[in-house]
């Protein structure tokens, strides 16, 4: 691997992370919101809103005037595959517990990610790649047994991984459509095409906690923070770094999300969670290290 592209994939590596950081404020911020937020609204308004907030930075750099055509299956994929992970992933959430449902959500992406990264472009995941996945993955599992009360429901349990195999398809098709498209430009795109996908459901749902101050602003930071800022992060590191790669690092969301309940929600963080923790950190810290040094050869494009 040339020095050159080391540099790019660790600078790819650090935005993606980052993106993954600002995502763990989210399960902090539902918390805050008013009475009545139930999960599927506050997710539709953080799509709604983030899309909305993607397209005026889109326009406001002029990305969408850069873009040429746009290939109709690939975008309609990376649209629908965003507006099901919304949809599986609360669906997940409502049945088998916020815990269980976001940790076998977010922790089964990044092996669906490897595997669908090598079946349509041949990416092949390396040792180091197995080693941080393997090790943020248990983590992950540590932090659901931490819980006080785990519900277990297999219904839930497959519509959460129905979320993260959804989340590796956008992963993957999203990397196709960067390749010669501004990174502004396709998160517009793709995320208000799921708007619109899953339209009927935003007009079905109860929205008036929207009318409270408080409630205003759990959605300015949703839309703004965790998918405007965020998913302009990860699809500028997306462009430099392999899906799979970019699926692990994402599991610093649940390591942020972690962190922050115990210091601004106040929850009591257990021995099982401070292992799952240590763990996703490790794995985290596997790949940002491999990235920071030219030796590693961490995958092989074919």
């Amino acid at each position: 691997m040339h020095l050159s592209a080391q540099s790019s994939q660790g600078r790819g590596t650090w935005l993606v992370l980052a993106a993954a950081i600002l995502w763990g404020t989210t399960g902090t911020a539902q918390a805050l919101a008013p009475p009545g937020a139930q999960p599927a609204s506050v997710g539709a308004v953080r799509l709604l809103f983030g899309g909305l907030i993607l397209l005026v930075i889109a326009l406001l750099r002029g990305a969408l005037r850069r873009t040429g055509r746009w290939p109709l299956v690939t975008t309609l994929i990376a649209g629908a595959s965003m507006a099901a992970y919304q949809m599986l992933f609360f669906a997940g959430v409502a049945r088998t517990g916020v815990a269980v449902g976001t940790i076998v959500g977010i922790g089964s992406s990044p092996i669906l990610a490897g595997v669908i990264g090598f079946l349509v472009r041949g990416e092949r995941p390396g040792k180091t790649w197995a080693v941080a996945t393997a090790l943020s993955v248990t983590g992950c599992g540590l932090l659901i047994t931490a819980g006080e009360s785990i519900q277990i429901d297999p219904g839930g349990i497959l519509l959460a991984i129905g979320a993260g195999a959804a989340y590796a398809v956008f992963t993957v098709v999203s990397k196709g459509l960067l390749q010669e498209r501004d990174p502004q430009a396709v998160m517009a795109v793709t995320f208000n095409l799921g708007t619109i996908l899953i339209l009927p459901l935003i007009l079905s749902i109860d929205l008036s906690w929207l009318l409270t101050p408080g409630g205003m602003a759990v959605a300015v930071h949703l839309g703004l923070i965790t998918v405007g800022f965020a998913y302009s992060l990860f699809a500028q590191g997306l462009k430099l770094v392999p899906v799979a790669t970019a699926a692990t690092l994402t599991l610093a969301e649940p390591l942020t999300a972690g962190f922050l309940g115990v210091v601004v929600l106040g929850e009591k963080l257990t021995l099982a969670a401070a292992v799952g923790i240590t763990l996703i950190f490790s794995g985290l810290a596997v790949l940002t290290t491999a990235y920071g040094n030219w030796r590693f050869r961490v995958f092989r494009v074919r």
